[in-house]
């Protein structure tokens, strides 16, 4: 097996610069090639970043590509992945992962009878932040985990988005589009979901484009906009969670984690970096040094960003044959609740999970540093 593994990318939309940007800071990828249906697309990538420019069809059977990251729209996650996964190539996908269950259980399938890896962002949950959370929560500094709470709320990305079209419709919506960084950095902490519930509405049934070419123009809403849900754990933890692009301001914290002997405010599950602060029994909040993790420094100017450290993190899984982070299993399991909260908001019910998932394995300082090229 190679020592570095070829990476290709379908789909060349505004996350593919990060993953072409980044990549190279990891010692186990080296993204050679792209493709998008549309071509100019590619062929501008391809251009900034020094890429083979490639026709989707040409990709999938390129020799030197191992594996395929899947940027493509959510609608298009499964369909995309699948063909990936048939022309023998491991498979990345940007999340949502999948937009059901039963899609995830196909690609599984598919990828257990060919021996190949799948996996999906998000990867932030790797990031230096989080992981001293989940240090602090494994070394027992708040004991038990009893409750939580996080809040993903803002008034949408009309404003700023040139094409955000495909966010308010199925497949988009604030739970699919972010509650994954949300629900994958719980399960990460806590571990899998049992069952949950939820109120869905939305604001509008128009929103308002506010930039570029279609400034002005109306688009439909039709899906959820506003979503308020509560998550049971296996563990018996339970959690509550509000997604909303309905909210101009509000002044909650993104994440807090409440333990039988302390509470645990966790930074942004959206980015890598960020202050972790912790209090004990006499309730004063003090912040934790930050430990010497190699995704928690700032590498740009918005701060830490190491978005492809999941993909890294797969490809050195294949070289030496190992267990990686953002598993299949994982992923399947966050859509499995991000779909339950929808259909309990649709109905009113409790839903229970179909699938489950152990925890991803802890990420420290000396494994982050490992994936790290010279």
């Amino acid at each position: 097996m190679a020592n570095k593994l070829g990476v290709g990318i379908i789909g060349c939309g505004n996350i593919s610069a990060a993953y072409m940007r980044l990549a190279p800071m990891f010692n186990s990828i080296e993204v050679r090639a792209c493709a998008d249906l549309n071509r100019e697309a590619s062929a501008a990538r391809a251009a900034e970043f020094g890429l083979r420019d490639l026709s989707i069809d040409e990709l999938l059977v390129a020799d030197d590509i191992d594996i395929i990251v899947n940027l493509t729209v959510p609608a298009a996650h499964f369909e995309v992945s699948k063909s990936i996964l048939e022309a023998g190539k491991h498979a990345y996908s940007e999340k949502p992962f999948v937009l059901s269950v039963d899609e995830g259980k196909e690609l599984a399938a598919i990828a257990k009878v060919r021996n190949l890896y799948v996996g999906s962002a998000p990867d932030t949950f790797m990031g230096g932040a989080h992981q001293l959370a989940r240090h602090l929560i494994d070394e027992g500094e708040i004991g038990k985990v009893i409750a939580g709470s996080c809040h993903v709320m803002s008034h949408g990305m009309e404003d700023w988005h040139p094409n955000p079209d495909f966010f308010f419709q199925p497949g988009g919506g604030p739970v699919l589009d972010l509650a994954p960084y949300y629900i994958t950095n719980l399960v990460n902490m806590i571990g899998p979901v049992k069952r949950v519930a939820a109120l869905a509405t939305k604001g509008s049934d128009t929103r308002t484009i506010g930039n570029g070419p279609r400034n002005g123009e109306k688009i439909p809403v039709d899906t959820p906009t506003n979503i308020h849900a509560l998550l049971e754990f296996e563990n018996g933890a339970t959690v509550t969670m509000s997604n909303s692009w309905d909210v101009w301001a509000h002044r909650h914290a993104e994440m807090e984690i409440y333990g039988a002997e302390g509470s645990l405010f966790v930074p942004d599950p959206n980015f890598f970096g960020g202050d972790v602060e912790l209090a004990k029994s006499d309730g004063q909040i003090n912040k934790v040094p930050m430990w010497d993790h190699a995704f928690a420094k700032p590498n740009e100017e918005d701060g830490a960003n190491y978005r492809t450290v999941g993909l890294a993190d797969m490809a050195d899984a294949i070289i030496h044959n190992r267990q990686f982070r953002c598993s299949i299993d994982l992923a399947l399991h966050v859509v499995d609740v991000m779909l339950g909260i929808l259909k309990s908001g649709e109905t009113g019910e409790f839903v229970a999970m179909t699938t489950s998932c152990a925890r991803p394995a802890a990420f420290n300082p000396e494994h982050a540093k490992s994936l790290l090229a010279d």
